[in-house]
């Protein structure tokens, strides 16, 4: 799972990356970088990994991971080429963070992260807008060629068009946005976003929108403060985690909502070398969880053996929950639940 970070200048962009990313403890070593982009992965703490590990004791523990995303920004050159830079860095990107300035500046005292929002919109609707008018442009310059005909993706992208020349986000339709064959267009303004407000040490408060976008979650994150105690010994941290009322760390409330946002659960596999979570799209059958594990075992996909959390822990392993009935053989239609515990049976 990968989230850019996005936001008009002087938003605090930087500071939420380092907010962000100093909560597991990352380091410059942990952003490699071209020129000034930045890209950190960070655990997803889990409780249920933690506790299979002290079951298992296995030689290697793997948590899913979170990669985030700071774009570099072109200095020296006109805005709008700054900009374009910025979005294309993100387009593989499968969400984004859209950081919204809700503190005052020496020079504006009075920030609008509203009316910034809808900036941040409009610029990727226009983007959007740009690409589906050169595909569109280059097939019809094909069928005058006598090239086969592209007749649905051609149809998908004039509905693209519409959508967008009415001025609304791909993402404001679901059937565009989800769809296979526009996959590869990755457009911005059709991927999930989460909008981090990004507030004044004390101000805890969501600010109060005119007009609040659809399919578009909010987030309050003081990025200064929690920036602060990222970077704090745990000590001194929990002084100010107390005083600003600090109940949980930036990371987790995005990873937790960005979990929500991509539709995603997590499903583990255990043994005596590795327990390990695996990030996967709510509904995915077990023939292609099966797959995200090593492509060998979904091509020689048998069965798989599942157990929930739940009734592992409550009988204290695998086999104890099999001899007591709570183990379940299931077929690659299944569809795999969050914390199921799954062993795949495979031949190949």
């Amino acid at each position: 799972m990968k989230l850019g970070i996005v936001g008009l200048p002087q938003c605090g962009k930087k500071t939420i990356f380092s907010a962000l990313t100093g909560a597991r403890g990352a380091g410059a070593d942990d952003f490699p970088s071209r020129k000034d982009t930045k890209m950190a992965t960070v655990m997803v703490l889990d409780e249920r990994v933690e506790f299979l590990s002290t079951i298992y004791h296995p030689k290697k523990t793997t948590f899913a991971r979170v990669e985030y995303l700071l774009p570099s920004e072109i200095h020296n050159t006109p805005v709008d080429k700054s900009r374009a830079s910025i979005w294309n860095q993100v387009r593989p990107c499968d969400a984004l963070l859209l950081v919204l300035r809700n503190f005052a500046l020496p020079a504006d005292s009075h920030p609008d992260p509203e009316k910034d929002y809808w900036t941040l919109e409009e610029e990727m609707i226009l983007a959007d807008l740009v690409v589906t008018e050169n595909r569109i442009e280059r097939i019809e310059r094909d069928r005058k060629r006598g090239k086969k005909e592209q007749a649905e993706e051609y149809n998908l992208l004039l509905s693209c068009k519409k959508t967008l020349e009415e001025g609304n986000p791909i993402r404001s339709n679901e059937d565009l946005a989800s769809h296979q064959l526009l996959r590869g267009f990755t457009f911005l303004s059709g991927k999930p976003a989460l909008v981090i407000l990004n507030n004044e040490d004390e101000d805890e408060a969501l600010p109060v929108w005119n007009k609040r976008p659809e399919n578009v979650d909010l987030l309050v994150v003081r990025g200064r403060l929690e920036q602060d105690i990222a970077a704090m010994a745990p000590e001194e941290a929990e002084e100010f985690i107390e005083a600003y009322h600090v109940t949980e760390s930036a990371l987790d409330r995005v990873i937790r909502r960005s979990y929500s946002l991509l539709n995603l659960i997590s499903f583990f596999t255990v043994g005596a070398d590795e327990v390990k979570a695996w990030p996967i799209r709510a509904g995915t059958p077990a023939l292609e969880a099966a797959g995200s594990v090593h492509s060998d075992i979904q091509k020689g996909f048998i069965r798989a053996e599942v157990v929930s959390f739940e009734d592992l822990k409550k009988y204290g392993g695998f086999q104890e929950a099999k001899k007591a009935g709570q183990v379940r053989l299931e077929g690659k239609e299944y569809i795999i639940q969050d914390g199921d515990i799954a062993h795949f049976r495979f031949n190949i």
